[in-house]
């Protein structure tokens, strides 16, 4: 069996029909997610297959910006967030509900662990221009059929995913219906995209994560031509700074902080992504508040 190409994802067209594809593979991007911070198994996996799907969906991204993928709900995981750049960088953050019972998860749903009232939101952040978000509630078991039912109900798009994630590595697929632009007929249009998804969905969790990226597709689809793309690089990467939290600290009140301060010789601000921590002395609080002419270091 080919080696999985790790950290990367493939662009792929369907010559016969309007139906393009993407699959990723992650692992040190996966691994960077999840460790040190003492996930049970059953959410590292479930943080996987976010990452993945935020991947995936930035593939549409023609300009400078940000795509999130964020789960809200009552249950045990509070918050999932995953985001990924127009420049293929992750980083993802999970908030579970404090004193939750998360010994025994791995039977439990991506619904289940959301719980009651449950939405995602796909929020799409361009570096120039307007904020776009599109809100689905999770009435579906797993995040992949969230996500296709996201994609028909606000773009009229026929999309299926599929997701894979185990304690090495994480990956995904994603096939979608493009708007007509070849001259196949609707009719034959349609017959193609129900082929191609049965064929995609005989794919196993274990070649999702374990096959050569151009050996699973030739697996899945060496019936039809397809034409694929170089494999683009994926990683992980966290953009806070010691500036961010500054800003964090200034947003919270001159007031505030020095009473903070009064209680405590520095204040840390932790980055819920990446693991950093920024500490901030008295006196950098008098330079965020302009008491003194001096720069953070």
């Amino acid at each position: 069996m080919d080696q999985p190409t790790s950290d990367k994802q493939k662009r792929f067209l369907f010559e016969q029909a309007d139906i393009r594809g993407e699959v990723v593979q992650l692992e040190n991007t996966f691994q960077a997610a999840v460790s040190g911070r003492g996930f049970p198994e059953r959410i590292e996996l479930l943080l996987g297959e976010f990452l993945a799907a935020a991947s995936l969906l930035a593939s549409t991204l023609k300009f400078e910006g940000i795509l999130s993928i964020q789960a809200r709900g009552e249950g045990i995981v509070k918050l999932l967030v995953a985001e990924c750049t127009n420049q293929k960088e992750l980083r993802a953050v999970v908030r579970l509900e404090e004193d939750a019972d998360t010994s025994n998860l791995s039977g439990l749903s991506f619904k289940e662990l959301i719980g009651s009232n449950g939405v995602i939101s796909i929020i799409i952040e361009p570096q120039d221009g307007e904020r776009y978000q599109g809100i689905v509630p999770v009435e579906y078991p797993t995040l992949a059929a969230c996500l296709e039912h996201y994609f028909f109900q606000s773009e009229q798009l026929n999309t299926k995913l599929w997701f894979a994630a185990d304690k090495h590595r994480c990956a995904g697929l994603l096939i979608q219906a493009l708007p007509k632009q070849l001259n196949a007929s609707s009719d034959t249009n349609e017959e193609y995209w129900e082929t191609v998804v049965h064929l995609a969905s005989t794919v196993k969790d274990v070649e999702l994560l374990e096959l050569g990226q151009d050996q699973l597709l030739y697996r899945l689809f060496n019936e039809f031509e397809v034409r694929t793309f170089d494999s683009t690089s994926v990683s992980f990467n966290c953009n806070c700074s010691k500036e961010r939290s500054a800003n964090a600290l200034i947003s919270l009140g001159e007031k505030d902080v020095f009473d903070l301060l009064d209680e405590q010789e520095t204040i840390t601000i932790d980055c819920q992504f990446c693991l950093s921590h920024y500490e901030f002395t008295r006196d950098d609080a008098k330079i965020l508040f302009n008491k003194e002419k001096h720069t953070l270091h």
